[in-house]
Formats: structure tokens, C-alpha cells, sequence
């Protein structure tokens, strides 16, 4: 057995360590870009507002000579909420001309940062001779590494800068989980975890979780978005303009069916790929194991999301949960269950 190449696992440490930062300070550029939209459009309805007063005080001026039942009739037509539309992003979610600087630079952070954490996930694989996810730590900055990956590629297809801010904070705290939470000096894997299968199963379980953690995000704004437009139907003044830089609700609930309907191919075979791993490792497909029966659970959770929204008419906010739902049983089953349930797959734990 290969010995283990320490001078590569410090280069691996201090590279992840200098991607979590850089992923920090595009986090931070995010959401400057929101907060700077937010008294973007503020100050623009101040504007409009202040206008539209003077407007009506030249009225009122103009028609001082008018019969008491014309002023009371024009007085009755101005009661009441009346709708108005709240300002979005297009629905088509391609890129326009407006110059976002501090959404740029986030951008171009988060491809500096990906770039050196793939450094040090592949450094860290080189000092150990294997592929680097055979604990927590490893886990938490492969998956924080697909995660950014998959973010990236996205934004070719589609302006989702608007993600910036939840997708990369949720790579940041992956990333403070492995350094804080989860810190492993490189060792070589244990004899049940030295298979091919790894590289095949693994791979596609994080391939399915990144893609499962876009969704989330595009879930919670949707609910967020859903109750903006909601609150400009009842005539309600609008307090969140940084989410005029998002799409309808409905654009984002038809965005996260369609990557959620290619995250849960992904997870079967997650699911069928770790059950031919765990008869050629234990003697059985199947055996109840926590991490098993949780694995199995998300497969129910969107399975059941994804048949309730095409037959039986789930849309809107039930959809949106039941997402949401289905992401947070992902992060249980990677966290709590490898950490505090006792099975065959603790030695996935730190």
C-alpha cells in the first residue's frame, strides 16, 4: 500500500482553505447585488412616488373650481387596494443588458474559487492515492466542489445570478462544516470502501445532491416570490425589491420540476447502484441499514413530488414544500445519519 504523501495533503488544506475564502467574499458580492437592486428600485418608487404626488396636488389646484358632487365622486373613485404588478426578471431567464458590476464579480469569484478548491479535492486524492471522498470531510468539500460545478454550468444556459447568493452560501457552509465540523487528516480507505463502486456510486449521489441543491433554492424563492406577487394583487406595497431580479413563481416552480425530474433519475441509480455495491460487499442487496432506509426515504419524498405535481395538480406552494422537504431529508441523511446512527455505513462518519 502506497504511502501516504503529507506535503500534498497540506497543499490540499491550504487550497481549500483559500477557495472557502474566495467562495465567502462571492457569497458577500451576491448579496451586495441584491441589496444594491433593493435601493435600486426603491429609489426609483420614491421617485415615481414624489411625482405622482405633485401631479395630484396640480389636480386638485386645477379643479378648486369644480361642483362639491364632482369632487365627491372624483374622491369615491380612489378608495380601496387597488392591484398592481411587482417588477420581475423575464421569464425566459436569458441574459439582458442591464450591467450588474457587483453580480460579475461574484461570478468571476465563484470561478476563481472553483478552481481552487478543485485543487485541493484533487490534491487531497493525490496524497492518498484514491478518490477523495471516503469520510465527512472529504464528502463536504466534493460535494461543496459539484455544487459550484454545476452552479457555473448553469449560468452558460441561463442568467441564474440571482442564485448566486443561496447556492454559493450554501457551498460556504459546506465548506465551514468539513474544516470546523468534519477535520480528517488524509488516511487510506478501509477495506469495505476500497471498490470501484465508489468511484460509480459516489459520484453519482453528489451529481444528484447539487442538482437537488438548485432546486432548494429556486423553492424558497418561489415561496418568497409567490407571496411578493400575492401582495401586489392585494394592492400591498412591495418590501423585498431585490427580488425583481427573479422570475415569476411559476417560472422558478417549472425550472426546479425539470431539474428535479433529472436529480431523481440520478438518485435511482444512486439508489440500485448502492444496493449492487452492498451485496458485493456484505452478501446482500438490501438490509435495512439506517443510511439505506434513508436513501430510499428521498426516492419516496420525490418520487411523491414529482407524480403529485404532473397528476394530481400539485402547483404553487405544495409543490414548492415538497421540494423543500425532500432537500432537507438529503441533508439529514448526509449529516445526522452519518454522524449519530450506528450501521454498516459508519465508517462514513469523520
Amino acid at each position: 500500500m502506497r504511502t501516504i504523501d503529507q506535503t500534498l495533503a497540506q497543499y490540499s488544506e491550504l487550497f481549500i482553505l483559500l477557495g472557502a475564502m474566495a467562495f465567502t467574499v462571492a457569497f458577500i458580492a451576491f448579496c451586495w447585488d441584491l441589496a444594491k437592486s433593493s435601493k435600486t428600485i426603491q429609489a426609483v418608487e420614491d421617485r415615481l412616488a414624489a411625482e405622482h404626488a405633485t401631479a395630484d396636488s396640480a389636480v386638485l389646484v386645477g379643479a378648486a373650481g369644480a361642483t362639491s358632487g364632482s369632487a365627491a365622486g372624483g374622491s369615491g373613485g380612489g378608495t380601496g387596494n387597488q392591484a398592481h404588478a411587482v417588477e420581475m426578471a423575464p421569464d425566459s431567464m436569458n441574459y439582458g443588458k442591464e450591467r450588474r458590476a457587483a453580480a460579475r464579480i461574484g461570478v468571476a469569484l465563484t470561478v476563481l474559487a472553483t478552481v481552487i478548491l478543485a485543487a485541493g479535492v484533487v490534491t487531497r486524492g493525490m496524497a492518498a492515492h484514491r478518490v477523495p471522498w471516503g469520510n465527512m470531510y472529504e464528502f463536504c468539500t466534493t460535494g461543496a466542489l459539484m455544487v459550484a460545478v454545476v452552479y457555473l454550468i448553469a449560468l452558460t444556459r441561463k442568467d441564474l445570478r440571482f442564485l448566486g447568493s443561496f447556492v454559493i452560501g450554501l457551498v460556504v457552509i459546506m465548506l465551514i462544516a468539513a474544516t470546523i465540523g468534519f477535520p480528517t487528516p488524509v488516511a487510506h480507505l478501509i477495506p469495505a470502501l476500497q471498490s470501484y463502486w465508489i468511484i460509480i456510486h459516489v459520484s453519482v449521489a453528489v451529481l444528484a445532491s447539487a442538482l437537488f441543491t438548485l432546486t432548494f433554492a429556486m423553492s424558497v424563492l418561489q415561496l418568497i416570490q409567490g407571496n411578493r406577487e400575492a401582495r401586489g394583487r392585494a394592492g400591498k406595497a412591495d418590501k423585498l425589491g431585490f427580488m425583481r431580479l427573479v422570475p415569476s413563481a411559476l417560472t422558478l416552480e417549472n425550472a426546479a420540476y425539470r431539474i428535479n425530474a433529472v436529480s431523481f433519475v440520478l438518485w435511482t441509480f444512486t439508489l440500485v447502484l448502492g444496493a449492487i455495491w452492498a451485496e458485493e460487499a456484505w452478501g446482500r442487496y438490501w438490509g435495512w441499514d439506517t443510511k439505506e432506509v434513508w436513501t430510499f426515504v428521498i426516492w419516496v419524498v420525490y418520487a411523491g413530488y414529482l407524480h403529485a405535481r404532473a397528476t394530481r395538480g400539485w402547483t404553487g406552494t405544495r409543490a414548492a414544500w415538497l421540494s423543500i422537504v425532500g432537500y432537507l431529508c438529503v441533508v439529514f441523511n448526509f449529516t445526522i445519519v452519518n454522524v449519530f446512527f450506528a450501521g454498516l455505513h459508519s465508517y462514513a462518519g469523520v
